[in-house]
């Protein structure tokens, strides 16, 4: 039977189920994109406008100019989200050097400990099936994978398309199904390391719908965490939207992408449960500058991913839940990834963990009456507090190398966003900290002096809420730091013996035991 005709007996199959099995909980959908810049969206002023379906999508709903990733980088963003901590808290976090930024690529060995609660945990024990679809990043172990942690269900891959690209027999993107990692691929995929084409976030989409229409027809509410990482270099995109974006691959990727979104909400409205379910869009972290033309744009902010200025952390982002949030609203609340946590479990009934701080807050009120409640936002780099966020001011206790010196030297002022030159040397320490107005400075480019009635006004405001933080905080145990520095290149996953040690010496071509057949 031609494909077409399934694909839509099996929906109007599914649309004569859906009143009998509608369920009373909400469907969420938290789109979590890897890499992505503030200023990709044409609705946050990205000239090419070459997002409709997203830009349609923030119309429909709510806009957060003023949101934000708990990490500039990728693991430790993904950790927070899942658990509404900070990493410092949920242990993505590493000690081996001061406020150093870490994740779990293929040559760590830890990921997220069973001490911590995870949203899909919750939602599972409150009825839901939960499904990821895309990038996991938080452990490549057994033991880490997402079957273990909450989610029913998984078609996505452990850890970042890193490559290797030297050998095309060698899949770059091993997904798996449903799997803990000890038995074969689902199928290896290649992206073309000569023009990038991958067929993936297709693959990505398909899986994403099939999850809603089938939850749809049992009648069982369901989280779908859709984080594909086409946009993550190198990136990659199908032929249907190669060479097709005047951005080039990262637009072409951007286009996919919000194709993708586009067909996820028509098929919530196909089906006729659109009203009944919760759709959030976000980054990870911000777009990777120091990928030059393959990375993507932070609008008006200074710096990207890795670093703890606006453009590492602030992030677009975009709530869609028609009937309940209204359409076209722009929200000036200052949210955080963490705040999916705590605002899903509210609006499932679920009670948030009393045993342990929780740094999220419900947007609950803020969906339904665009109520703002100031709060701060902490910022940090591995270990350590770097910049503090309270209304419009943001102060800096920590840069890399002096802004004072260095902002009006060019454009190129983003030190330490690589994780490898970051030094003990290049850490500042600012006393008394630098403080910005980003209302009139979004791009932290003109401090405000301290000698000044406005700085004297506004610090000890933030300083106050720096000392409660710090009186409260108990680091978790740290899960990032490398087993043996000296070595550290040399502990794929599948090449250690499951001791947490690093090899004492390198294979001869480590990537080909990088992943267990």
């Amino acid at each position: 039977m031609d494909r077409c005709i399934v694909a839509v007996v099996t929906l109007c199959m599914v649309l004569v189920m859906v009143s009998c099995h509608r369920p009373q909980k909400p469907n969420f959908i938290v789109m979590l994109m890897d890499d992505m810049g503030w200023g990709d969206l044409g609705v946050f002023g990205e000239p090419n406008k070459e997002t409709p379906n997203l830009d349609k999508m923030a119309a429909e709903g709510m806009l957060f100019p003023d949101f934000y990733s708990a990490n500039p980088i990728c693991s430790p963003s993904r950790a927070s989200l899942l658990t509404g901590r900070l990493p410092i808290r949920n242990g993505f976090y590493t000690t081996n050097t001061h406020a150093h930024d870490s994740y779990t690529p293929q040559i760590i060995m830890g990921g997220i400990p069973d001490s911590e609660i995870l949203l899909s945990e919750l939602l599972g024990e409150a009825g839901y099936r939960n499904k990821i679809v895309g990038k996991w990043h938080l452990g490549h172990r057994p033991q880490y994978l997402p079957l273990k942690h909450g989610f029913h269900e998984w078609f996505g891959a452990p850890n970042c398309h890193f490559g290797p690209y030297d050998d095309i027999n060698t899949p770059n993107i091993p997904v798996y199904r449903d799997a803990e990692m000890s038995g074969r691929y689902y199928e290896q995929f290649i992206i073309d390391k000569n023009t990038g084409l991958s067929n993936l976030t297709l693959m990505y989409l398909d899986e994403g719908v099939k999850f809603i229409q089938n939850q749809t027809l049992r009648g069982q509410p369901f989280f779908l965490y859709w984080t594909p990482d086409a946009t993550h270099d190198p990136l990659y995109v199908s032929e249907k939207f190669y060479q097709t974006s005047r951005r080039g691959r990262y637009g072409d990727a951007v286009r996919e992408l919000d194709y993708a979104v586009g067909e996820i909400l028509k098929t919530l409205k196909l089906l006729d449960i659109e009203k009944n379910t919760f759709v959030f869009f976000t980054s990870d972290n911000g777009a990777a500058t120091y990928a030059k033309t393959s990375a993507g744009s932070n609008g008006p902010f200074l710096c990207g991913k890795q670093t703890t200025f606006e453009g590492g952390v602030r992030e677009p982002a975009i709530a869609w839940w028609p009937g309940t949030i209204p359409a076209g609203q722009v929200s000036h609340q200052v949210g955080s990834t963490m705040d999916l946590y705590t605002t899903l479990l509210d609006l499932a009934g679920v009670k948030v963990p009393t045993d342990r701080p929780i740094d999220g807050i419900s947007l609950r009120s803020t969906l339904v009456n665009n109520a703002v409640v100031q709060r701060p936002v902490f910022y940090y780099r591995g270990n350590e507090l770097i910049a503090v966020r309270l209304g419009q001011y943001k102060t800096h206790l920590w840069t890399f190398t002096n802004p004072i010196e260095e902002f009006n030297r060019g454009v190129d002022f983003c030190p330490g966003q690589y994780i490898q030159n970051v030094t003990t040397h290049d850490q500042i320490h600012h006393d008394p900290p630098l403080l910005f107005h980003l209302g009139r400075d979004p791009g932290e480019k003109y401090f405000i002096k301290s000698h000044t009635e406005e700085y004297m006004k506004v610090l000890p405001m933030i300083q106050k809420a720096i000392d409660e933080h710090r009186k409260h905080m108990v680091p978790g145990e740290p899960q990032l730091n490398m087993c043996d520095r000296a070595v550290m290149n040399w502990a794929p996953p599948g090449c250690d013996k499951g001791d947490n040690k690093c090899l004492t010496a390198p294979p001869s071509k480590p990537h080909l035991c990088s992943w267990p057949h």
